[in-house]
């Protein structure tokens, strides 16, 4: 895996969606917005905070709208992003034919109008934190993974219990308090790699 220090890395190393997201940058870069990088892919930024980045999966590619659930969203093309998350929003694209410049834009100016007015969804920092048996039985078989646990701040906290909580099979429950284990080793956020 080639390392990526620059946006320019990461346009230079695409294997899939090259064309399409050479595409979306050049219309990022047309706004105004800093190119910068961050968890590994282009971002975008103004006045230092995040307004859009750019993403490439296996069956499209897109743009990641920071405080993607304000925008109005008229032509309906934004996504939640992830299960999760509140605020974030995705706009994806399968073919170069897929890209509307003009709506992007539009997009982009409402994000960051909402931006420079200060209007952003934070997290609920008063919703109480409950943690699901699995995951108290395993920090109380575990002294050092319920310090670290403990060490996480409580937004953090929260993540990773629901993220347990909200498994619907019994399976899926178990793969996630494994998830949840390492990144608590590791001390790392369930969600840090989108903040």
């Amino acid at each position: 895996m080639p390392t990526i220090a620059t946006p320019n890395d990461f346009f230079t190393h695409l294997s899939q969606w090259k064309a399409e997201l050479l595409i979306l940058r050049k219309i990022l870069l047309s706004t105004g917005l800093e190119e910068t990088l961050k968890w590994g892919k282009p971002t975008y930024t103004a006045n230092g905070k995040n307004i859009v980045g750019i993403s490439d999966f296996k069956s499209y590619c897109g743009l990641w709208f920071f405080q993607g659930a304000l925008l109005t969203d008229k032509a309906k093309v934004l996504v939640n992003a992830q299960e999760g998350t509140k605020a974030m929003r995705s706009m994806r694209f399968a073919s170069v034919k897929d890209i509307n410049e003009k709506l992007i834009k539009a997009y982009i100016a409402e994000a960051v109008a909402n931006e420079e007015k200060g209007i952003k969804i934070t997290a609920d920092k008063n919703k109480p934190l409950i943690i699901p048996e699995e995951l108290q039985s395993l920090l109380n078989t575990h002294p050092i993974l319920k310090e670290k646990f403990a060490a996480f701040n409580k937004t953090n906290q929260r993540d990773f219990a629901e993220h347990i909580a909200t498994a619907k099979q019994e399976k899926t429950k178990l793969a996630r308090l494994e998830k949840v284990r390492t990144l608590i080793e590791q001390g790392i956020g369930l969600h840090d790699k989108y903040k």
